[in-house]
């Protein structure tokens, strides 16, 4: 456990704030030397005092080293040298090429993001690599090939219905091209359009393609509030059929009546384990969510008043669901369900059912307030959960620009929920392994160099529903593949992020 003390002025960084960078730049062949740093390695061992040292993309070792001749020193007295964060789910991908430097992900001391999640990918997923390589990244960035993606292709408009034999194969085929573009392996989003009218039999033949050797399932399953058990139940039985390492995406409990029952959630997944099943699952470090209104309904009758008013009695509240994205009238962005009520004086129950008909677009994103600060403390502290952020790099939901910050500030610091290095582990370590990266997520001799340095009592996320935008802060460099991408609270300009293929 680290205890918290305050530190002095470090001189050298106001020197090597803004020049280490093109320092480095130029002077490839240099070896860079950490000093004095607080080592938390991530594999959830006790910090260490030690120095790190990295030539070129690689961390060449770590002890008690000397300086070699022109080697570029930094002095981290008082601040933390972790692995760079993983980010297990987000959706970053959909603004990284038009922001390509990730501020909002790299300060907070994210290097790698995976993509592809809740069954939506770009389809041929070469395209997408193929553009990568052609758009340099200041990330790194691994996809899943998405489920519902492969459907939409497939299918086309007439999904509201199970699949043929002959569209089943032909949805293979996408999928075999996927994974030999190096796809993490499949993901599903079973609680959205089209996957929601999907057959478990038709997953479990799509699964047949990923290799039982490298390949994993990742899940949005088909419900996390009105039908969890059964969802539960349906993805343990996928992992059990299919043989592969299987996450739950976003892990939670959803649902007012079902607050308080971690304990069975978690026993029903230790229960799987115990039979041999390789379950896991990632969680995000707030109590509301972003989806869309859709999901609210289970059954999909979306002119149903009795529908409607279940979910805003048993799912969200009509004060805590705020319009995040709404193309019909964007003025109503940032709104709750309870104050456009007022707006167009009409009960809350109307205003939903009328927001979902007139939005054509079926575009519609809103954050609702749906799980409990002790459920995810539990669910966090499960040895098998690691960390993710579930969100983007630009507006909706403030996870996209604090999520990790906030375990760091909020579940380490401020409350005590996670210990630092179990905390790390979750976002290093145990994410590369629930992934299948090699050489990442760890400080070791040999591991890629995707390192972050931190001050452990300013690390803070500042992005609020009032906020959304607001970076994180206490992140003091960033280093991806050795290469200096955040320092001095900005983006050096460098863009090493490499594609992160399955079994890379």
């Amino acid at each position: 456990m680290i205890k918290e003390h305050k530190f002095g002025i470090i001189i050298i960084f106001l020197i090597l704030g803004s020049l280490l960078s093109s320092e480095l730049a130029s002077n490839e062949n240099s070896s860079l030397l950490i000093i004095n740093a607080k080592i938390i390695d991530g594999t959830g061992g006790a910090a260490r005092l030690e120095s790190v040292r990295i030539n070129g993309n690689r961390i060449q070792e770590l002890g008690q080293l000397r300086p070699l001749p022109g080697e570029i020193i930094l002095d981290a007295t008082g601040l933390v040298l972790s692995p760079g964060f993983i980010d297990t789910h987000s959706h970053h991908d959909i603004s990284i090429f038009n922001m390509p430097d990730a501020l909002s992900a790299t300060s907070q001391g994210i290097t790698t993001i995976v993509v592809g999640l809740d069954g939506f990918s770009t389809v041929p997923l070469s395209n997408f690599f193929a553009k990568v390589k052609d758009n340099p990244l200041a990330v790194n960035i691994a996809s899943y090939s998405g489920h519902n993606s492969l459907r939409n292709i497939v299918i086309g408009k007439d999904y509201q219905r199970f699949s043929t034999p002959k569209e089943i194969e032909d949805m293979k085929n996408l999928l075999r091209l996927d994974m030999k573009a190096g796809a993490l392996g499949l993901s599903t989003g079973l609680e959205y359009d089209p996957g929601i009218y999907s057959e478990t039999d038709e997953v479990v033949a799509l699964l047949e393609v990923v290799p039982k050797d490298q390949g994993r399932y990742a899940s949005h399953i088909r419900s996390e509030d009105v039908h969890l058990e059964s969802a539960l139940d349906e993805f343990i039985e996928i992992s059990r059929k299919s043989q592969l390492p299987s996450q739950i995406s976003h892990i939670k409990l959803a649902r007012r009546d079902l607050w308080g029952q971690t304990s069975w959630m978690i026993n029903k997944l230790n229960a799987a384990r115990h039979e041999g099943l390789d379950i896991t699952a990632d969680i995000y470090p707030y109590t509301y969510y972003e989806s869309t209104m859709r999901t609210l309904f289970a059954k999909r009758d979306f002119d149903n008043r009795e529908s409607a008013e279940f979910a805003l009695t048993e799912l969200v509240h009509p004060n805590q669901l705020t319009l995040s994205h709404y193309e019909p009238d964007p003025n109503l962005v940032g709104k709750t369900i309870a104050e456009i009520a007022v707006m167009r004086k009409e009960d809350p129950v109307t205003v939903l059912m009328n927001l979902i008909k007139e939005d054509k677009t079926k575009t519609d994103s809103a954050i609702g307030v749906a799980m409990t600060q002790p459920d995810i403390d539990k669910l966090m502290q499960w040895e098998h959960s690691n960390i993710c952020s579930d969100g983007e790099l630009n507006n909706g939901h403030p996870r996209g620009r604090g999520a990790f910050a906030r375990i760091l500030a909020n579940y380490v610091r401020s409350r005590g929920i996670l210990g630092w290095e179990t905390a790390i582990h979750k976002m290093t370590q145990l994410s590369a392994l629930h992934m299948g990266f090699k050489n990442r997520g760890v400080i070791k001799s040999g591991a890629i160099a995707d390192l972050v340095l931190f001050d452990p009592e300013k690390i803070q996320d500042n992005a609020t529903m009032d906020d959304i935008n607001r970076l994180s802060s206490g992140i003091i460099n960033v280093w991806v593949g050795g290469e200096l991408v955040y320092s001095d609270k900005k983006s050096t300009g460098l863009r090493p992020g490499q594609v992160i293929r399955r079994a890379d």
